[in-house]
């Protein structure tokens, strides 16, 4: 990967060319009116529209939240464990069994990636072989079929493009496609479900822990002075630093278990303790091992870094950590541009040291993390211009949204 010949400098523009002027402003969409053909979602009927047909949406406003678009993708599994030809139908709700061994054992497996628009109305697919594989995996961990990379990334391109009104203008957000793998069968004994389905949805959304202020529903617009005076620290494209956690006794996951995988049982165990620190003003969780409850392991949705000089530490995918892409991409950016990579368990007290701390993954990008609170004690980082995570954030977001040219074929052009 050559990313050497990108100056520090230009880095740091690209991350702050956030608002894009479309000088296209016709797309096409999918019409949810004549309804999609089942059988043939490939020759169903679409319309032209201009921008200002979905001008409902007030894009600036866009949080991380469900808003429901207008198709899904679904398809179930065969007897022999392959998956057969999914259809485009309305988004809605789904039905099956309260049996369903996803209801009543946990059998599912979530993944989670982003479509972007380019500046000309074209859409960019972030390494769907990716997440593919890590759906794969996955399912193997918990006794499931899975569909083919190919299913996957045709299903993937299917939402997107049945949903492409809903992809945010360049530079105001991105269209989450949701795929879900689950045991739909029924079952009543533990054991796999006898029935598979595999759904793809989509939610258009902008930053992951975004926080706006309205009055009487009108977004405040504050001065320098005011935002000083209020404590607040506005940063470009609604971010703030984080100010994570350390939980120290609630555990995310332990060795032999599942948070290598992104399985549905990973994510309810976290609420507790999110929800105890969100209380007390903190942005987000970070777990330590289940062991000495010692060792740096992750933030509630996201993987953590560490930065000291000229060296990226990063706690290694070994069974309890989720392997995340964003964390592979930005790893690979990092060892381009000439950085120390080290995949290392990093100790607690090791934050006294640490530079700058940043999280990555699909739903909050790179985020920088401005303090971390253990035991009473908070560190605090540098954030803001001229950081390390600001130029590394900013080459991946130029490689996804097509502003840099993509060198190791991670984009996939779908319009």
């Amino acid at each position: 990967m050559s990313f050497r010949s990108l100056s520090f400098q230009r880095c740091l523009q690209t991350f702050v060319a956030s608002s894009f002027n479309s000088k296209d402003k016709t797309h096409r969409y999918f019409s949810s009116n004549p309804a999609f053909p089942l059988q043939q979602p490939r020759k169903a009927s679409y319309k032209i529209y201009s921008e200002d047909e979905n001008g409902e949406m007030e894009w600036e406003k866009l949080g991380f939240g469900p808003v429901s678009t207008d198709f899904m993708y679904s398809m179930k599994c065969c007897e022999d464990g392959n998956f057969v030809q999914g259809n485009l139908t309305h988004h809605g709700n789904i039905e099956f069994s309260p049996f369903a061994a996803v209801l009543n054992y946990g059998q599912g497996i979530i993944e989670g990636l982003k479509v972007n628009r380019k500046e000309n109305g074209g859409l960019l697919l972030f390494r769907p072989d990716q997440h593919a594989l890590r759906m794969k995996m996955g399912a193997q961990r918990m006794c499931m079929p899975s569909p083919s990379i190919h299913q996957f990334i045709h299903a993937v391109k299917q939402t997107a493009l049945a949903n492409i009104r809903w992809v945010p203008p360049p530079g105001k957000g991105s269209l989450y496609i949701r795929p879900l793998l689950i045991g739909s069968g029924p079952v009543l004994r533990v054991g796999p479900a006898p029935e598979y389905m595999f759904l793809t949805y989509a939610s258009p959304v902008g930053n992951y822990f975004k926080v706006l202020l309205y009055l009487n529903d009108k977004q405040l617009i504050l001065t320098s002075n005011e935002i000083e005076l209020y404590g607040l620290l506005i940063k470009l494209q609604g971010r703030t630093p984080l100010s994570l956690y350390v939980e120290e006794e609630e555990v995310r996951a332990f060795s032999g278990g599942v948070g290598g995988v992104k399985s549905v049982s990973n994510y309810g165990p976290v609420l507790k303790a999110l929800v105890r620190a969100k209380s007390l003003g903190f942005s987000d969780v970070l777990y330590l091992d289940s062991v000495s409850k010692k060792y740096l392991e992750e933030v509630s949705a996201s993987n953590i870094f560490t930065l000291k000089g000229n060296v990226i530490s990063t706690p290694p995918t070994s069974g309890t950590i989720l392997p995340g892409i964003t964390r592979k991409s930005i790893i690979e950016i990092a060892l381009g541009l000439g950085f120390q990579v080290e995949e290392r368990y990093i100790s607690v007290h090791e934050l006294t040291e640490a530079d700058e701390v940043f999280c990555t993954g699909t739903a909050v990008g790179v985020a920088a993390v401005g303090s971390v609170t253990y035991r009473g004690t908070r560190f605090e980082f540098k954030v803001g211009e001229n950081t390390v995570c600001q130029a590394l954030g900013s080459i991946l977001v130029g490689i996804q949204t097509g502003l840099i040219e993509d060198k190791e074929e991670w984009i996939i052009n779908i319009h």
